[in-house]
């Protein structure tokens, strides 16, 4: 028989820069596959981070308000399908449950990244947490179920946070708290908040510059949809909390 025609029976190696060494150029395809190791193989955070963003993408006010409300968040109030415009324009009950269901959003898949997500693509397992954390509030922010037009992500951010940094979430709930009570502005409390806890986070969280740098691209979104509260605060018109 033609010795080219035996087939081959040899296993790659890998050099000292990971790289596959063949001792044949015959190696099958599927031999290639089947040596191939589990780090090199699609992240189970890449499968999370798109559960997260269609999860994220659910519109939680406005199913809620078709449910049990004949109002269109998105045409009342603020015209926002968030919490906070929910509240003001279909009631406190339907409020308190889009914030809930909006911070669901951010607390489960970045949850399941917590006890799933391993180092993969030589990228340790805090980073597929930090892409599994954004995927919900950019899921949010630009929903594919409603042609990418959505919420603010405050209340999906503050989802996110509760699994990395409970103890940071509390002192930035006294911020929120203080700043509300005192000018009655619930988006100076959102952005304020946004803005200070990358510093929480870079103190109580210095294990992982992953967490830091999500907690900026996270301000960066929410500030970029509160572009409309700014500019109603800086001209004195901003809506006022009424309990």
């Amino acid at each position: 028989m033609n010795e080219c025609a035996q087939p081959i029976k040899s296993v790659p190696k890998k050099d000292g820069n990971g790289e596959l060494i063949f001792s044949s150029p015959f190696v099958k395809r599927k031999e290639l596959l089947h040596n191939v190791g589990f780090r090199d193989k699609m992240p189970i955070g890449l499968f999370i981070a798109l559960f997260g963003y269609l999860l994220g993408s659910v519109p939680t006010g406005l199913l809620l308000t078709r449910l049990f409300s004949k109002k269109d968040p998105r045409q009342a109030g603020s015209k926002n399908i968030g919490a906070t415009n929910i509240y003001r324009t279909a009631g406190k009950k339907l409020g308190l449950l889009t914030l809930l269901g909006d911070v669901l959003k951010g607390v489960i898949p970045i949850g399941i990244a917590m006890r799933l997500a391993g180092e993969q693509w030589g990228l340790p397992s805090d980073v597929w947490i930090a892409v599994a954390g954004l995927s919900p509030i950019v899921g949010h922010i630009f929903p594919i179920f409603l042609g990418f037009k959505g919420g603010k992500g405050v209340a999906t951010a503050l989802g996110i946070y509760l699994p990395i940094s409970p103890i940071a979430v509390l002192i930035e709930f006294f911020v929120f708290a203080g700043i509300v009570w005192k000018w009655r502005f619930v988006s100076l409390g959102s952005i304020a908040c946004v803005i200070t806890i990358p510093i929480l986070i870079a103190f109580f969280r210095s294990d992982s510059q992953a967490y830091f740098i999500l907690s900026v691209i996270v301000a960066a979104l929410v500030i970029y949809r509160h572009q409309g509260n700014i500019a109603r605060l800086l001209q004195g018109t901003e809506n006022k909390w009424k309990v």
